[in-house]
């Protein structure tokens, strides 16, 4: 069992069972389990300091008063949403179980997010980039190595750093293992492979220490490069984040005619709806090209 100092008492027990179980029964990512324990802490705290002694005394009425409580602070509409959504899981779990006969957060209406689209990198940005990338220095190399798969691949950067050295060796397609452990096979396009065995052959022996492993990528004192030393050479080398390659790999394969089905099972999604929202960034492109080139726009 974890231990989590910063509940109240009588929520550790349950707390640190249901975030066991989100561990062990549906494999999410330590980030996912992270995000729910921080949720979860600052709702419980939020009851105890209203009376409640234990989840049994949590109802609706006392989660209305939470998500309130939330607004007044300023959080926005999307953290309100994820919060929310973490105690209506939570209690869920707990009905499951029968520990509660009902889950006080299955009415609660969802605060409606706003539509956000996805930030995609014109080709352009990207080909310049990466071409930009000419240096033979080991950083160089393992630098450009990352931007390539990144673009080639659109995995996101957990997948990236988990990468070994015996999984990208002369590989046509990357094999990764995506959230919930959801495994998917992406195609390494020829720049992005070409890059990777320069930095195998030239990049990675100069910097990898005794603690690298078979870690693919390896940072300047030796070990294995994490996911925050990923999100800092990116926005050094692009100003943006990781995630822009992503969302800039689903974009470009769209506007190329590639069908929506193909980039949802590329990008791991679940759901064909979590996909559709690029296909309102490719119409966006399609009216600039439009009103750009016809002469009757």
């Amino acid at each position: 069992m974890r231990s989590l100092p910063g509940l109240p008492i009588w929520a550790r027990k349950p707390v640190e069972g249901f975030l066991d179980r989100q561990t062990s029964q549906r494999n999410l990512s330590p980030h996912s389990v992270a995000a729910y324990r921080r949720d979860l802490g600052q709702f419980m705290a939020f009851c105890d300091r209203a009376g409640a002694g234990g989840v049994v005394d949590v109802d609706r009425r006392l989660v209305r008063r939470y998500v309130a409580y939330l607004d007044t602070l300023g959080y926005a509409r999307r953290s309100i949403a994820r919060k929310t959504s973490a105690v209506r899981v939570f209690f869920a779990d707990q009905a499951r179980r029968g520990e509660i006969l009902l889950n006080p957060a299955d009415q609660i209406a969802r605060p409606r997010r706003p539509k956000t689209l996805p930030h995609a990198l014109p080709q352009r940005v990207v080909r310049d980039l990466l071409e930009s990338l000419q240096g033979a220095e080991p950083v160089e190399l393992r630098d450009r190595a990352i931007l390539e798969v990144l673009y080639a691949t659109g995995v996101r950067v957990s997948e990236l750093a988990g990468l070994r050295t015996d999984e990208v060796r002369g590989r046509e397609y990357l094999r990764v293992a995506g959230k919930g452990n959801r495994e998917r096979t992406i195609p390494l396009g020829r720049p992005a492979r070409e890059a990777v065995d320069r930095y195998l052959a030239s990049g990675r022996p100069a910097l990898a220490g005794p603690s690298a492993g078979h870690h693919l990528w390896v940072g300047v004192r030796g070990g294995p490069l994490r996911e925050r030393g990923i999100r800092q050479i990116v926005r050094d080398r692009s100003a943006t984040f990781p995630h822009a390659f992503r969302h800039s790999f689903a974009t470009h394969l769209l506007e190329g005619g590639a069908d929506l089905r193909a980039v949802q099972e590329l990008l791991g999604h679940v759901e064909l709806a979590t996909t559709q929202i690029y296909t309102a960034v490719t119409r966006d492109h399609l009216r600039s090209t439009y009103e750009r080139s016809h002469p009757r726009a």
